[in-house]
């Protein structure tokens, strides 16, 4: 009878027996480490950055309609100068570094340890203008440019690839900063790898959860945005999140399809008008970004978290209007050509959806209906309902919400479907026909 197995003595002398394999370990494991850490030196930035806005705009409410076109025309100037590969979200210029065809040289200016280190401060800065823009998408190519670099002491003959780091740092980025997980796991497989390797999984999903825990080891084991209460759940609940489902699903499709629609080379005037003056067209942006802030009261500045975290306890003390100002200073915002994501308020927005169908219908579980509005709203727009469900549900630690999640999310993927395609490949499109280009001599890249 045919052995199954390699003898234990056997297969224990062949493992430590292949010296590059261990130093391969070591390397990635340490690189994760460094991605979770670069991931919590954004956040504590961010966190501050924000902080000294809201000073300013607490101390002088008109001040954000010259801080805010100001310092969006700073950040565009120094974005485009510098680092024109860490522009928007970051997560397209994962993608498009991702794809195979990519040039080295390419690749490079999207994703590198120069480029991470841009993108912390630029991210930062893009907050403290007052613009509404988060910090989780740029947590992807951060984690992503950090993990990349590894590639660089991993000895000869190791077998790790760069699609497998650049896959790993990206999801650890939103491990880390969500403190989801699980949810990294399944935006690595969902988002950035279709057909991911088998071979080297385990060593991937342990980058992944060695990022994350980085993270909880310094900032706390505590959810993103609290525990939700939610009571034992009736079919007093459908009829009100199913108007949740298709309201975020229809309003999700269309921010996709806008955010397409302002990025193709195509849009018309204001495009034309982008590519020619890009500062002043940033500029422009900024102040209307401060116009909507000034007349929502403060409530549309920066991402969006105090705001979500309010209504999820019952604090709802956003203006009737708040869904459509919050959905206008991010599409402003990403627009104007800054460092920044969309997570963060696209959560924002579902949570002010999911309010303003409790108020409307009377239902009593209004915190329920905020977190399908979350989930609802992210998995639209991004059309990753499987990661949107699961990184909701790890937030609010909403496990007894979970096939209510589910089904919010998968109706609100498909109703954006039919408006839109998938937001970050069709960006990623963009990265790929229309490379980075510098205003400035390159600088040396550190990884040659």
């Amino acid at each position: 009878m045919p052995e199954d197995h390699q003898p234990i003595p056997d297969a224990l002398k062949a493992e430590l027996s292949d010296w590059r394999r261990w130093v391969s370990r070591v390397v990635v494991l340490s690189f994760a480490a460094l991605a979770g850490l670069s991931v919590v030196l954004m956040t504590r930035l961010s966190e501050h950055a924000l902080e000294v806005f809201f000073k300013v705009q607490q101390q002088w409410f008109w001040a954000p309609l010259l801080w805010t076109p100001l310092c969006t025309v700073a950040v565009v100037w120094c974005t485009r100068r510098w680092f024109p590969g860490a522009a928007g979200s970051g997560i397209p210029q994962v993608m498009a570094a991702l794809d195979p065809e990519t040039p080295p040289a390419q690749r490079r200016q999207l994703v590198s340890l120069r480029v991470a280190l841009g993108k912390i401060g630029l991210t930062s800065a893009g907050l403290m203008a007052g613009l509404s823009t988060g910090r989780e998408g740029p947590s992807v190519q951060v984690a992503a440019g950090v993990m990349h670099h590894a590639r660089r002491w991993l000895p000869t003959g190791s077998g790790v690839k760069d699609h497998e780091l650049l896959v790993a740092g990206g999801a650890a980025g939103i491990a880390a900063a969500f403190n989801t997980p699980l949810g990294g796991v399944m935006f690595a497989i969902e988002e950035l790898s279709r057909h991911p390797e088998q071979r080297r999984s385990g060593l991937l999903v342990a980058a992944i959860v060695l990022a994350g825990l980085i993270a909880v080891s310094i900032d706390g084991n505590g959810t993103y945005f609290g525990v939700i209460k939610v009571q034992a759940l009736t079919w007093a609940l459908l009829l009100p999140g199913l108007l949740v489902a298709l309201s975020a699903g229809l309003l999700g499709g269309l921010f996709s399809r806008l955010l397409i629609q302002s990025f193709s080379p195509n849009a018309g005037r204001f495009s034309m008008w982008r590519r020619q003056y890009p500062l002043r067209f940033a500029a422009g942006c900024g102040f209307a970004v401060a116009l909507i802030g000034v007349a929502a009261g403060g409530l549309t500045f920066g991402s969006g978290y105090e705001t979500t975290k309010q209504l999820l306890e019952g604090q709802d003390s956003t203006p009737g209007l708040y869904v459509a100002l919050r959905f206008l200073a991010t599409w402003l915002s990403a627009w104007s050509g800054v460092p920044g994501g969309i997570f963060a308020p696209c959560l924002t927005i579902g949570a002010g959806i999911g309010s303003d169908i409790a108020n409307l219908t009377g239902h009593p579980y209004q915190a329920a209906l905020i977190a399908l509005g979350m989930t609802g709203f992210l998995a639209a727009v991004t059309q990753a309902p499987i990661t949107a469900f699961i990184i909701v549900m790890e937030m609010v630690d909403g496990h007894s919400m979970v096939l209510s999640l589910m089904a919010c999310a998968l109706t609100a993927s498909g109703v954006a479907r039919l408006l839109s395609p998938p937001l970050y490949g069709a960006l990623t499109s963009t990265w790929k026909v229309n490379p980075p280009a510098q205003t400035s001599p390159p600088a040396p890249d550190p990884e040659r």
